[in-house]
């Protein structure tokens, strides 16, 4: 088995390498972070729609999970770091085009569509193939800390993206915000071109698994379907992101739209998430996460829908809504580092893009759906319902979150993290997901060849 620790040529490889591709997306979500409230603030500016908010996290995941079970048949045929490269070119296309249209005067809420749909379908292969390099790249007593890294990574950008693009929207524009995002791009690219990342060992699992791209393509879903508690955490996270999808997709409009659209309300609300991520990532990262990482999972959801989702619904300003989303965050890695560490010591390396993207599948596929619903369920049901002073529903939620515009997205907050708590409840009385750990074994790391 190759010395994760060893230099390829003038490579870095191993946990330095790791953390230089860290950087190097921590920089890179700076840059996708200003660029997304910089559109989120024109968008909703243009439209006054949550509806058009909501189209444009459809037309990304929606092509993204189409081509997943394909891309990551294709990440296990190839080198996992060129498949990386390759998806940030592709954002650096989709970046450009706007930076394009906009620096011409002729961006309209349409061109996001189609963006978005082309960086969605690349964004398939990224995941992945990233999950699937971490594997290989660092030792398997690592796994908690080095995905922990990553959410670091994630929420510092936020720390910093929204206080920039709140300070620079006014003097370079959403066109000096888009360029500032396609450097950021080339610099992560730049990290991926210096570190050595190596290509999986071949286990026995993965040469049997060995045939047309058909086959390869469907791998995945056999190899969850076998294994219950594999199936079981994914259908968990199925539902539980179904209810967090809708509520994500109406916080922004939520926010704008109880503060007569205060962009500074909402970056400061974003900064607060990103601050409570940072902490929640750093503790990742020097903890690793609970020994037992379902009680990651299964509490960390508990926790979100209790004191994320259902007390930001619950806010009517500022204060709150800072608070609900620096505590909620905070847990936000444990969920997802716990996950992820989970995975990668049961799952064969050679076979991971295969399994990784059908699992992303699994768990995504009615995020799309759910960012169809969250926009009419508040433009034309929950907001008329609130502003009625005559229907029930005003009754019973007005005490509770007050009225004007954005109380009917604020009742449905409520309704979806009470949801997250009855899941994750249901998910720990089931044996086969509470004991997944000693269910399952750890992949065989001896390779056949």
């Amino acid at each position: 088995m190759e010395n994760p620790q060893r230099r390829s040529g003038l490579r870095l490889s191993g946990m330095t390498a790791f953390i230089l591709v860290a950087v190097g997306q921590f920089v890179s979500l700076v840059g996708s972070s200003m660029t997304g409230l910089g559109l989120t603030v024109w968008a909703y500016e243009t439209t006054n729609s949550a509806t058009a908010l909501a189209l444009v996290g459809f037309f990304f995941l929606a092509p993204m999970l189409i081509v997943s079970p394909v891309a990551g048949a294709l990440v296990d045929r190839s080198n996992r770091k060129l498949m990386m490269m390759l998806s940030d070119l592709a954002a650096v296309l989709g970046t450009f085009i706007l930076l394009i249209l906009s620096y011409l005067g002729i961006l309209e809420v349409w061109h996001l569509y189609i963006v978005s749909a082309i960086e969605g379908t690349f964004q398939a292969f990224q995941w992945p193939a990233f999950s699937a390099a971490i594997t290989t790249m660092v030792p398997k007593e690592q796994y908690g800390r080095a995905n922990g890294l990553l959410s670091l990574a994630e929420s510092g950008s936020g720390i910093f993206a929204p206080v920039l693009a709140g300070a620079l929207l006014g003097i370079i524009g959403l066109n000096g915000i888009l360029t500032i995002d396609i450097i950021t791009f080339f610099i992560a690219i730049g990290t991926l071109l210096i570190v050595h990342v190596p290509q999986p060992i071949k286990t026995e699992v993965g040469e049997a698994s060995r045939g047309s791209l058909w086959k390869e393509s469907v791998f995945g879903f056999w190899y969850i379907i076998k294994r219950p508690s594999l199936l079981g955490l994914q259908l968990m996270f199925l539902t539980s992101n179904f209810f967090s999808s809708i509520a994500f997709t109406l916080m922004a409009a939520m926010v704008l739209a109880r503060t007569s659209m205060n962009e500074m309300i909402l970056g400061s609300v974003n900064t607060a998430a990103a601050i409570g991520g940072v902490l929640g990532g750093l503790l990742m990262s020097a903890w690793g996460g609970p020994k037992k990482k379902v009680q990651g999972i299964l509490g960390g959801w508990f926790l979100t829908g209790l004191l994320y989702i259902m007390v930001m619904g619950l806010g009517r300003g500022l204060v709150v809504w800072a608070i609900a989303s620096f505590v909620g965050t905070i847990i936000s890695p444990v969920i997802n580092g716990s996950s992820q560490a989970i995975w990668q010591a049961k799952v064969a390396p050679d076979v991971q893009g295969r399994v990784f993207s059908i699992r992303r599948l699994i768990a995504w596929f009615v995020t799309p759906l759910a960012a169809l619903i969250a926009g009419p369920w508040a433009d034309f049901v929950m907001e008329p319902a609130m502003a009625d002073e005559q229907s029930t529903l005003a009754a019973v939620f007005e005490p509770i979150v007050g009225s004007g515009p954005g109380s009917g997205m604020s009742v449905i907050l409520l309704i979806c993290g009470g949801c997250i708590i009855l899941v994750s409840i249901i998910s720990y009385m089931i044996p086969a997901i509470r004991n997944a750990e000693t269910l399952l074994s750890d992949y065989d790391q001896n390779a056949t060849t």
